[in-house]
């Protein structure tokens, strides 16, 4: 049996991004990737990423955070989800635990993010400072100017999309900047063919960014490993950043997303700092039956230590 299965979880979303919450602090149970391929497919667990907490592996920090894509694949970093963890382990009454003020530093695989609470439900995530070299983003050749790279889809001479910024922000995207609504353009069927484009080693998540005013960018997001959001911290945060590095914007701006809107500044000392909601919509325990096909070997635990 699978050490998942009868494991409560919240089931949350941050602007419509949809989050699951799994608390596997205490033990040294490691989800693998068949099992969370499984927990997405049931829809009362569905979730575009999956944030697990684990116990702290760095001094000074309250959680380590493992993040799980739709496809059982790791993430470095889930803005939305980030958001959810600190609600979670601020007010949930069986994962919360005393902690200074409303403040938090939890550790993803991307690094360490403060997390400050702003109301009730709103908090503030500092994303740290973006990755703008080729090599740290990262793509697959030199490019010394990241703010546009060589890359388009459809005819050479009239492309559909074309010369997008490319940026991390703990994980990697590319921006197209539009002059439409991004809702005019099938990203369904763009986004897969760009997810997966050569120049992206790892992936990328690919976004269609529309430059309202100085202080307002409409986006549209198609997420490495989960498809179609809602909504998309990271790249939210990587759609003003490279806007700002274009001047099409200044560094503040509102991103409104099919979810809702979300503050993000990008501040002088070079951290991104975003700000937005969660709403806790159910909690529930895993089936067991949820893990009958994954193999056995699929439920082993982590080394000790391991994070």
């Amino acid at each position: 049996m699978s050490p998942l299965a009868h494991r409560r979880f919240l089931k949350m979303n941050g602007l419509g991004n949809e989050i699951v919450v799994l608390d596997l602090r205490g033990g040294d149970v490691r989800v693998q990737p068949d099992e969370a391929r499984a927990i997405a497919a049931d829809p009362a667990s569905r979730f575009d990423q999956m944030m697990v907490l684990h116990d702290p592996v760095t001094p000074g920090t309250d959680a380590y955070v493992r993040i799980y894509n739709t496809d059982g694949s790791e993430a470095g970093a889930c803005g939305n989800g980030t958001r959810c963890v600190a609600w979670a382990m601020l007010d949930d009454p069986v994962m919360a635990r005393p902690a200074e003020a409303d403040r938090l530093t939890l550790e993803t695989r991307a690094g360490l993010l403060d997390v400050t609470r702003v109301s009730h439900l709103d908090f503030t995530v500092d994303m740290g400072a973006p990755r703008l070299a080729w090599d740290e983003i990262p793509l697959a050749e030199p490019f010394p100017d990241t703010r546009r790279i060589e890359l388009q889809i459809g005819p050479i001479d009239d492309p559909v999309l074309h010369s997008p910024g490319a940026v991390s922000m703990g994980n990697p995207h590319a921006v197209f900047f539009v002059d439409r609504d991004p809702d005019a353009y099938d990203l369904a069927r763009i986004g897969p063919l760009l997810e997966s484009h050569p120049i992206f080693p790892d992936r990328a998540n690919i976004s269609l960014a529309q430059v309202i005013d100085r202080s307002h960018i409409r986006l549209r997001v198609w997420e490495r490993g989960a498809g179609l959001t809602r909504a998309c911290g990271t790249a939210a945060c990587a759609a003003l950043v490279a806007a700002s590095r274009l001047r099409l914007t200044g560094r503040e701006a509102t991103v409104t997303l099919p979810g809702g809107d979300l503050r993000i500044a990008w501040g002088a000392d070079d951290h991104v700092r975003m700000t937005g909601p969660t709403e806790l919509e159910h909690e529930g325990t895993f089936a067991p039956s949820l893990f009958a096909a994954a193999p056995v070997e699929g439920a082993t635990t982590a080394p000790a230590g391991a994070a």
